[in-house]
C-alpha cells in the first residue's frame, strides 16, 4: 500500500514537473506563432505542398516559439511576480528554478535553429533567429522603457508568417509573404494596446510603460487602434488584388474586418474597461478567423 502510494507521489510530481515546464512555453502565444506559420508556408507553396518539409518546418518552429517564450518568461520572472495575472506562473511561484528555466529556453532555441537552418533551409532558420532576438533583446526591455515597445513586439509577433513562406519558398523577397506580415502586424497593435489598458494597475504596478501609461484620455491608445485597424482594410482587399486569395477570402476576412474596426470605433468612443475587454475579446476571434478564410479559399482553388 505505502508502495503504491509513493508511486502515485512520484508520478503526480512527474506530472506536475512537466506541467509547468510546459506552461513555461505560453501554449497559447506558441500555437498562434505555428498558425500564422503555417499560414505563410501553405500560402509560400503556391498549391504544391511538401508535407515532409511543412512537418520540419513545424518541429523547427515550434522549438524556437516555446524557447523564446520561456527564455521570455525567465527575463520578466521577477515582474510577473508582482502582477496577478502572472505572479503564479512557474518561475515567479518558484515551481522551477530560474537556472533551470534558462538551459531549458535555451535549449529549446538552439534545438529549433539549428533543425530550421540544416533540415528546412536557411532563410526559415534566419528569421525565426530574427523572431527571437528581437522579441528577447529589444521588445522585452523595452517595455520597462517606452510606450513605443507596442510597435517594435508587433514586428516578431509577425515574422512567424515569413518564416513559414520562407520555409516553403527559402525567399523573403516576395511581396504576398510582406502582405500577410503586414495584417499580423497591424491585428497586434490594437490586441496589445486593449490587453495593456484592462491590466494597466497590474501592468503599472509591474513597472511597464505600456500605452496607457502617461495616457489618463485615451488619446494616443484611441490613435493607435484606429489606425492600424483601419490599414487592414486595404491591406486585406490586397491579397485579393494580387490574385494571392478569392472571393471566399476577399468576402469573410473583410467582413471580419469590419467588425473588428467596429469594436474598436466603440472603444475610441467610451475608452473605457468594457470597450477594451470587448475590443481584446475581438482580437482574440479575429485572427483565427482569417486565417480559417484564407485555408478555406486556399481549398477551393
Amino acid at each position: 500500500m505505502q508502495n503504491t502510494e509513493t508511486q502515485a507521489g512520484t508520478l503526480q510530481l512527474i506530472t506536475g514537473t512537466v506541467s509547468d515546464y510546459y506552461e513555461l512555453t505560453k501554449p497559447g502565444i506558441t500555437f498562434t506563432v505555428l498558425a500564422s506559420m503555417l499560414i505563410g508556408f501553405l500560402m509560400g507553396s503556391a498549391g504544391s505542398m511538401d508535407y515532409v518539409l511543412m512537418l520540419h518546418a513545424l518541429i523547427g518552429t515550434y522549438f524556437v516559439a516555446a524557447g523564446t517564450a520561456a527564455h521570455n518568461m525567465f527575463m520578466e520572472h521577477r515582474y510577473d511576480g508582482l502582477m496577478k495575472r502572472t505572479s503564479k506562473r512557474p518561475l515567479p511561484d518558484s515551481r522551477i528554478p530560474p537556472k533551470h528555466g534558462v538551459i531549458f529556453s535555451m535549449t529549446l532555441i538552439f534545438a529549433g535553429l539549428f533543425y530550421l537552418s540544416f533540415v528546412v533551409n536557411p532563410v526559415a532558420g534566419a528569421v525565426s533567429l530574427a523572431t527571437a532576438v528581437i522579441y528577447l533583446f529589444m521588445y522585452t526591455p523595452l517595455k520597462r522603457i517606452s510606450a513605443l515597445n507596442v510597435f517594435v513586439g508587433a514586428v516578431p509577433g509577425a515574422l512567424p508568417v515569413v518564416g513559414g513562406w520562407a520555409a516553403a519558398t527559402g525567399t523573403v523577397f516576395e511581396h504576398g509573404m510582406w502582405i500577410l506580415f503586414g495584417i499580423i502586424y497591424c491585428w497586434q497593435i490594437p490586441h496589445v494596446i486593449a490587453i495593456a489598458w484592462v491590466c494597466e494597475k497590474d501592468y503599472d504596478h509591474a513597472g511597464f510603460k505600456m500605452l496607457p501609461k502617461n495616457d489618463p484620455k485615451g488619446l494616443k491608445a484611441t490613435l493607435w487602434v484606429l489606425v492600424p485597424l483601419l490599414i487592414l482594410i486595404p491591406t486585406v482587399y490586397k491579397l485579393y488584388v494580387m490574385e494571392l486569395m478569392g472571393w471566399l477570402f476577399l468576402s469573410g476576412a473583410m467582413l471580419t474586418t469590419v467588425g473588428f474596426l467596429w469594436y474598436g470605433l466603440k472603444f475610441a468612443v467610451k475608452r473605457d474597461i468594457p470597450t477594451a475587454k470587448s475590443l481584446m475579446f475581438a482580437s482574440f476571434v479575429y485572427l483565427p478567423l482569417v486565417w480559417i478564410f484564407v485555408f478555406l479559399d486556399w481549398m477551393i482553388l
